[in-house]
């Protein structure tokens, strides 16, 4: 890999980081632009949920494109391998290859030999986590067939320069585009329950209406957005004690609304767990604030002069709460407010908070009193 060609598509690359781009335009672009520095066949990049590392969403290329989302899952969740992404995030360099993980024996895998090379013909696979700050905003994976070699030591370290751009990017992309159109016309959460044959058994009214704006689709088990099949393989992967935690996440659907999905495996009456009911239901403040914080790229102390801004607490008492002088408090907001894009604290608190929930405020829903929006009468 010559220096030259790769330091100008690393340039490139963090220059993409930072144009505004959505999620799937800057994927698509940015992986063109990878290509010409570490040649693949085939990729797929994919947003996670920090908080949990769950894929919500993915953007691929060559013979991926259009490749079941359940039969990946299967493999990512159900089936025992060498690694996954959640220990590719745990790496120091977020970087690794099925040839380095299996000492050039990927028949070691079985995701390769029952899936990677009987269904695409794949020789090798590169996967990284993407981090920024200390925090994963997503994957992605690579592939090369048989006439490519597999991926060098040069090459990992190249993927591993590059990961924290193409972090910048997955996280301004969530933010592109705000919610304009108020959500489907379902009051109260959409349900599924998914069979052990990953078919969905049962819905709820208006899930299809939510799995559409996820581009997913309930009337086929097969077209369930990787999102979904993410939530249920870490559903059925704790009830067999391999995960400790319920999975959820919070993910943007094509509309712009933020959603929070959580799957729970149901327990038959022999002990055994059969059935996965997922849940989708709208975003509220104290979930989504954080991460739509996180996403503008704020410091951590800026983070915390948001937070008590958007508290309505005014400098004077931010500064006394922070232990700073409101000449510091007044150099974070400013920072901040070129970060975010706005002039003011009504704008920042617009833009951080409002956003999901303009199009109920729009409408002149009103509030009930537990805080959220009434239910139309």
């Amino acid at each position: 890999m010559a220096s030259v060609p790769a330091d100008r598509v690393r340039a490139q690359i963090e220059a993409l980081s930072t144009t505004g781009f959505d999620v799937f335009s800057f994927a698509t672009t940015a992986l063109n632009t990878l290509n010409r520095a570490v040649p693949f066949t085939a990729a797929c990049i994919a947003t996670a949920d920090p908080a949990t590392e769950l894929l919500t969403g993915a953007v691929k290329t060559g013979s991926v494109v259009g490749a079941s989302d359940e039969l990946w899952a299967h493999f990512e969740y159900e089936v025992p391998d060498l690694y996954d992404h959640r220990s590719v995030a745990r790496l120091p360099s977020g970087v690794t290859s099925l040839y380095a993980e299996t000492d050039g024996h990927p028949e070691r895998s079985p995701r390769f030999v029952e899936h990677l090379r009987p269904t695409f013909g794949f020789t090798d696979e590169l996967r990284a986590a993407v981090r920024v700050d200390g925090t994963t905003w997503g994957f992605f994976t690579l592939y090369r067939e048989d006439d490519r070699t597999p991926f060098t030591t040069l090459e990992h370290q190249f993927i591993a320069g590059v990961g924290a751009a193409f972090a910048t990017g997955l996280r301004a992309g969530l933010l592109v585009g705000l919610a304009t159109a108020p959500l489907t016309a379902v009051d109260g959460p959409a349900v599924l329950v998914i069979d052990r044959n990953g078919e969905v058994a049962q819905a709820s009214i208006g899930a299809a209406a939510r799995l559409a704006d996820l581009d997913g689709d309930a009337t086929a088990h097969d077209e369930l957005p990787l999102a979904l099949r993410s939530l249920i393989g870490s559903a059925r992967q704790f009830a067999a004690g391999h995960n400790p935690l319920v999975p959820r996440m919070r993910l943007r659907t094509r509309s712009g609304q933020w959603m929070v999905a959580h799957a729970s495996p149901l327990v038959g009456r022999d002990g055994g767990s059969t059935d996965v009911v997922v849940t989708i239901e709208e975003a509220r403040p104290p979930e989504i604030v954080p991460l739509v914080v996180a996403a503008f790229g704020l410091t951590s102390r800026e983070r915390d002069v948001v937070q008590l801004v958007l508290q309505g607490i005014d400098t004077a008492e931010i500064s006394r709460t922070l232990h700073l002088s409101t000449y510091t408090v007044q150099d974070h907001l400013k920072s901040v407010f070129g970060k975010v894009g706005v002039r003011s604290r009504r704008e920042l608190i617009a833009r951080v908070f409002y956003d999901q929930y303009a199009p109920r405020i729009g409408a002149g829903s009103a509030l009930a009193p537990s805080g959220w929006f009434a239910e139309p009468v």
